[in-house]
């Protein structure tokens, strides 16, 4: 990473030495520095993203590259307050329960398939985002793909990466995707050129869209993370060695276990079962209490060793069933899962068992495993002294657990997420989603369409006030607000057009085509570090003017800057790639390693594509 970064440096310095290109002043040269202090920083991690982007918010007044106010801009900005208002949005669509009839049907067309998956999701949310802004589309379907992830036990990180980038190539498919290609014909007019049609590029976004899809089902899936997504469930689960799989068995009427209870069937002692949830009659019971009878027709949901299950399931004639169910959905929901208690040091639980707590009936959760003096105690734990300090790691419903950690004599080891007191209402929040993004496509700012669409979400009971403050992502907030007066130092200083004209003489007697892709990597450049509207906006009027001299038709100039002005996959800069970073637990080295081969792919077709079809 160090070596990449010392060599891009490089290039900038070597840029400024080009002779026949501006004026190296001294802003130029302070912006230079701290453009390459950027890259570095990002290159080796040495901080995380956030805190570097504050580095160089703060790094820029300070040497006068601009004014302080200017400074902290970014945090009242068109894309900041949209991006706030989309991790809103994105909750309250989950929270409402919209999305929990998606992630069954595309989960079942999936067929236990990783890349049958991957190549549905990226395909789905790449046409959707040809017709609203790709950051829309990505938090239309994140929480989608969230559920996806839990119930086909495919790893987030390697799906949410090739969502991001989909989203992104899908920009590039209409006129209306991005803000890119919105302010295009604006410049165009402007210079008396003829404007693009709202489909005039979307044979190369097509194509964008297939090579990237293409890339993450051959090549692209080695190099996406196989680290597990910062999921608390997932490692305490792992901490605790608690067996990942859950079975769902029903008892039919020859069973041996038919007017037993669950005492006498001597699950915890003989084989370390624990029964999870019960369904009879349609209602789903969590944590069965020892007292609980099997009858013919239950369903159960089973979790401990596997040759353990299966011997009892052998033994007790039980029917396994593998379809998705009630019982299951529940299990697999996000209101219920994993979460550690400890023991309050001198409450009313020292001494006393989890069997004369009866935990099992008054809370309905199931007690797993209990760590005591660094020794863990598994199988039937319901008799044993619980001491201060004792960590007993349970399964139930989110509500239940907090209930129980209310009770005085246990505290809450997890975060566990906070009971919803409104009722789910997904069809208001799909409407009241849409409804934000037509206003953003009639012509009203983004964000204030956006955050209009929020609001409305909390005022009609969607969601609450304090759930939407918890929504936002504070770390990709000020990633993105630090960035932004980088870009505005880039322009200020002239540093964007000195940068274009440098390297651009590099190239100026070589074939068209040669141009064109120096072209396609400057506006590469400018949008790791600036909006793909400001990258555009500076870089589309200074290559269409030097397109005459060359030969070629300024309009392809034009509509080339534009579309690479969304070739942003290198760094979490981009901000849908910022939006992703912490649910997929990404690091900077991720997107270089997976995003720096789908930069050349961009350029290496969209270069030739322009070149063909408008040139």
């Amino acid at each position: 990473m160090r070596l990449r970064a010392l060599l891009l440096m490089k290039v900038l310095l070597n840029l400024a030495r080009v002779e026949g290109g501006g004026q190296l002043t001294g802003d130029i040269a302070l912006t230079l520095a701290v453009l390459g202090l950027a890259v570095v920083l990002f290159a080796t991690e040495l901080f995380r993203v956030d805190l570097t982007a504050v580095i160089i918010m703060l790094l820029l007044p300070w040497l006068g590259l601009v004014e302080p106010m200017e400074a902290f801009s970014g945090f009242s900005s068109n894309a900041v307050i949209a991006m706030i208002a989309v991790m809103i949005l994105g909750y309250g669509i989950d929270a409402s329960g919209a999305m929990k009839r998606v992630a069954s049907p595309v989960t079942r067309m999936a067929a236990g398939s990783e890349s049958r998956l991957l190549a549905i999701v990226s395909a789905a949310v790449g046409l959707t985002s040809a017709f609203m802004q790709n950051i829309g589309a990505t938090v239309l379907f994140l929480p989608a793909v969230r559920r996806i992830s839990r119930q086909s036990g495919f790893s987030l990180p390697r799906l949410l990466m090739p969502l991001g980038f989909a989203a992104i190539l899908g920009g590039t498919m209409t006129m209306v995707a991005s803000g890119s290609m919105i302010i295009l014909n604006d410049l165009l007019r402007q210079r008396g050129q003829d404007t693009f049609g709202l489909f005039s590029v979307t044979p190369v976004g097509l194509v964008l869209l297939a090579v990237g899809i293409g890339y993450f089902l051959t090549m692209g899936r080695r190099l996406l993370p196989e680290a597990a997504s910062p999921d608390r469930e997932e490692d305490l689960a792992r901490e605790w060695d608690i067996p990942a799989s859950v079975r769902i068995v029903d008892i039919p009427e020859d069973s041996p276990l038919v007017g037993r209870t669950v005492e006498e069937a001597d699950l915890w002692e003989a084989g370390g079962i624990h029964l999870l949830a019960q369904s009879r009659m349609g209602d789903v019971l969590f944590a069965p209490w020892r007292g609980t009878v099997f009858n013919a027709g239950d369903r159960y949901a089973l979790i401990g060793e596997q040759a353990s299950v299966q011997g009892f399931i052998g033994a007790n004639r039980l029917e396994t069933d593998d379809e998705p169910c009630q019982l299951r959905r529940r299990l697999e929901s996000e209101d219920a899962g994993f979460a550690e208690v400890v023991v309050r040091p001198r409450s009313g639980a020292q001494g006393r068992t989890i069997r004369q707590m009866a935990i099992r009936r008054r809370f309905g959760v199931e007690p797993l495993v209990i760590g005591s003096g660094g020794e863990s105690f598994r199988g039937d734990i319901s008799d044993r002294p619980l001491r201060g300090g004792d960590t007993i790691v349970i399964h139930g419903p989110f509500s239940s657990i907090a209930a129980l950690g209310r009770g005085g004599d246990f505290m809450l080891a997890s975060r566990v997420p906070e009971t919803r007191s409104l009722k789910e209402r997904p069809l208001l929040a799909v409407l009241l989603f849409a409804a934000g993004l037509v206003l953003a496509i009639t012509g009203f700012r983004l964000s204030l369409s956006l955050m209009t669409a929020a609001i409305a979400m909390v005022l009609l009971r969607v969601i609450t006030i304090d759930e939407a403050y918890r929504a936002v992502e504070w770390r990709t907030v000020f990633l993105l607000a630090g960035l932004l007066p980088l870009g505005i130092a880039m322009e200020r200083s002239g540093t964007a057009s000195f940068l274009a004209e440098s390297a651009v003489s590099l190239v100026s007697d070589a074939h068209p085509m040669v141009l064109m892709a120096a072209v396609a990597v400057l506006a590469t450049v400018f949008t790791l570090f600036m909006s793909n509207v400001a990258a555009t906006v500076l870089l589309a009027p200074l290559a269409m003017l030097m397109a005459s001299d060359w030969g070629i038709e300024p309009r392809a100039m034009a509509i080339l800057v534009a579309i690479c002005a969304s070739n942003s996959f290198v760094l979490p800069t981009h901000q849908v790639n910022a939006l992703l970073m912490a649910s997929g637990g990404y690091r900077n080295s991720d997107y270089m390693r997976v995003g720096g081969i789908m930069t050349v792919l961009f350029i290496a077709f969209a270069v030739p594509l322009v070149y063909l079809l408008f040139a």
